[in-house]
C-alpha cells in the first residue's frame, strides 16, 4: 500500500493555520470587555455559560475545517503496488545415473543419495524455471516431466532408488536422448541439460555422441558431471553367509565422452570427487543458468477526496452550530 499526495502544492496553505490561530486568540482576547463594579461579591455564586467558558471552540473546529478542506483539495490517494514478472524462464532437465555402481560409498551415504540431495538444493535455489527428471540406467524414462510445482518434483526425487538388478547398466546415450526429446519442443529461451554418472556407456541401442548431437541441433545445452573419486571405491556387497561386505570397485567414468558431450552442445564437463566439489559444481551451473529477471511495476490509486471533505463539512455545520447558540440565534 502507498499513499501520496495529487496536488501536493495546495499543503503550503497549511502555513497560514498558525497565523489565523495567532489572530483569532487576539481577537478573542481585544473583545473581552470590562466593567467597574463597588463590589463583586454578588457575582461569586454565578458561573459561566459553556460557550462562555469554552469560547475557542468555533475557532478550533474552524481551525480543523481549514485543514481537512487543504488535505481534500491536495488530493491524497492509496495505492496498490502491482507487480508483473516478464520473463522467458529457463528449461532444465536433470539426467540422473541409478545404475547399481551409483551405490559406491565414496560419498556419503552414496553417490547416488549425494547427488539427490545436491540436485535437491539445486532445485530449492530455482525460481520461476521448468524443472524434470530423468533418470537412467540400462533402461531410460521420464520421472518427473518439466514442472513448476517444485514440491512434486522434490517428491519424485526422494522417491527415486536404484535400478533393479535386471535393469543394471549405464546406458549414458539413452539417458541423454530421452532427456533431449522431452525438452527438444520446449518454448524457453534456454534449454539446458544437467547429466550425472560414475560410469561408462555399455548399454542402449543410441550411444553418447548420436544422443549429443540430437541435443546439438535441438539447441539444447548439456552440462556433464562424472562423480566419483579417482582410482577405487568401497562398494558395499551383501554376502548371504557373512553379510555386508565391501569390495574395491575400480573408477569407470569415461571423462573423454563426457567432455566431448559438453563441448559439443556448449556446455561444460566436471568432475565431482567429493561432496565438497559436487556442491560447487551445483553452485557455478546455478550461476551460469541464471533467468534474467524483467519486473513491470504498477501502481493504481484510489481517491481518498471524500474521507477529508466530508469531516470538513460536519466541522463547518457545528461551528456554524455554535456561534449561532452563542449569538442567541438557538434557544
Amino acid at each position: 500500500m502507498t499513499f501520496r499526495f495529487a496536488q501536493p502544492l495546495f499543503l503550503l496553505f497549511l502555513l497560514v493555520i498558525p497565523l489565523l490561530i495567532w489572530r483569532a486568540i487576539k481577537l478573542g482576547l481585544r473583545s473581552e470587555g470590562s466593567m467597574k463594579f463597588s463590589a463583586v461579591s454578588l457575582f461569586s455564586t454565578l458561573h459561566p455559560s459553556f460557550l462562555a467558558k469554552y469560547w475557542y471552540l468555533p475557532v478550533v473546529f474552524r481551525m480543523f475545517t481549514i485543514a481537512l478542506l487543504i488535505f481534500a483539495f491536495a488530493r491524497p490517494q492509496a495505492g496498490i503496488r502491482e507487480e508483473e514478472i516478464l520473463t522467458e524462464g529457463i528449461d532444465i532437465l536433470i539426467v540422473l545415473d541409478n545404475s547399481g555402481s551409483m551405490k559406491a560409498e565414496d560419498f556419503k551415504p552414496n553417490r547416488l543419495g549425494a547427488a539427490k540431495e545436491r540436485v535437491k538444493k539445486f532445485i530449492e535455489g530455482r525460481k520461476n524455471d521448468r524443472i524434470g527428471l530423468v533418470a537412467f540406467a540400462a533402461k531410460s524414462y521420464t520421472r518427473c516431466p518439466l514442472t513448476l510445482d517444485y514440491y512434486i518434483l522434490e517428491d519424485f526425487l526422494d522417491r527415486m532408488d536404484f535400478t533393479p538388478q535386471e535393469d543394471d547398466g549405464t546406458a549414458i546415450g539413452m539417458g541423454l536422448a530421452t532427456a533431449v526429446k522431452r525438452i527438444r519442443e520446449s518454448k524457453a529461451k534456454s534449454k539446458v541439460l544437467v547429466l550425472l554418472t560414475d560410469g561408462r556407456n555399455n548399454r542402449g541401442q543410441i550411444d553418447p555422441m548420436t544422443a549429443a548431437d540430437l541435443a546439438s541441433t535441438s539447441n539444447v545445452r548439456v552440462y556433464t558431471i562424472g562423480v566419483g573419486t579417482k582410482g577405487e571405491a568401497p562398494y558395499p556387497v551383501v554376502d548371504p553367509r557373512f553379510g555386508k561386505r565391501y569390495i574395491m570397485l575400480p573408477e569407470e567414468i569415461q571423462e573423454d565422452v563426457l567432455m566431448e558431450i559438453a563441448e559439443k552442445t556448449g556446455g561444460l564437463y566436471f568432475r565431482a570427487t567429493d561432496k565438497n566439489a559436487l556442491a560447487e559444481i551445483f553452485s557455478k551451473i546455478d550461476a551460469m543458468e541464471k533467468t534474467k529477471m524483467e519486473m513491470k511495476v504498477s501502481v493504481n490509486y484510489r481517491e481518498l477526496f471524500t474521507f477529508f471533505f466530508y469531516p470538513a463539512v460536519l466541522l463547518f455545520i457545528f461551528e456554524v452550530f455554535l456561534l449561532s447558540w452563542k449569538s442567541g440565534g438557538i434557544q
